[in-house]
């Protein structure tokens, strides 16, 4: 039952909508374009999901410059990212004890089989079938468990890294504008600065003076 619960639970929580509702990076890409960097942060907080978390942590370091949005954004998906990890790894778990318990009933199981030889010589097969089927039931019971948990964890996962990567290309593309504004004057001031570099160069070179050349004196005079 157990199993089953996560199931349906993840299902419910690690699917688009859930993770990137449906027009939340367009509408904060365009109040990123405006300048209004308050109310695309309070649109985060109202519509709490992964997208919203690494788009607020870029909102946050905005004043510093793209470079640092940038930065912040990358360590809240991962940071996101790794708790849906560990959110599904319960199933992982589960995938991997359940084969154990079976295997355990399995061993119990023929360890009540062989048991009769040790009070007769040659027991009946009714007397060896209850324990050999107890051992076959808690096996099968135990991949009854581990096989769906496996392949349900594996799902997740594929999922988790298809979304997480979905999730930053849009979070990218909010802030686009506000990438080529802030590239765009970083150009511009590195050219500006570059520009005067050359100029006293030149007057210093104006400024130096011809070389006289001596001649030598006539001899007739």
């Amino acid at each position: 039952m157990a199993m089953v619960a996560l199931i349906v639970e993840h299902m419910l929580t690690i699917r688009r909508k859930a993770l990137m509702p449906t027009g939340l990076a367009d509408s904060v890409g365009s109040l990123l374009s405006a300048g209004r960097f308050t109310e695309a942060d309070q649109l985060c907080r109202e519509r709490p999901s992964f997208l919203s978390a690494v788009l607020a942590e870029g909102l946050a370091e905005a004043p510093l410059g793209y470079a640092a949005v940038e930065k912040s954004m990358e360590d809240a998906s991962a940071e996101q990212a790794a708790r849906l990890f560990r959110k599904i790894e319960y199933l992982s778990v589960i995938g991997t004890i359940a084969p154990m318990l079976g295997l355990l009933g399995t061993v119990w199981g023929m360890i009540v089989a062989f048991q009769e030889f040790a009070t007769k010589i040659n027991p009946p097969v009714s007397e060896l079938a209850p324990g050999i089927y107890q051992a076959l039931v808690t096996t099968l019971m135990g991949l009854g468990v581990a096989v769906p948990a496996l392949a349900a964890f594996a799902i997740f996962r594929n999922r988790i890294d298809e979304l997480v990567a979905e999730s930053s290309l849009m979070a990218e593309h909010a802030w686009a504008d506000f990438k080529r504004a802030h590239l765009g004057r970083g150009g511009g001031q590195t050219r500006r600065r570059k520009e005067p570099s050359g100029q006293p160069a030149e007057r210093q070179e104006r400024r130096v003076p011809p070389v006289a050349i001596e001649r030598p004196e006539d001899p007739s005079s």
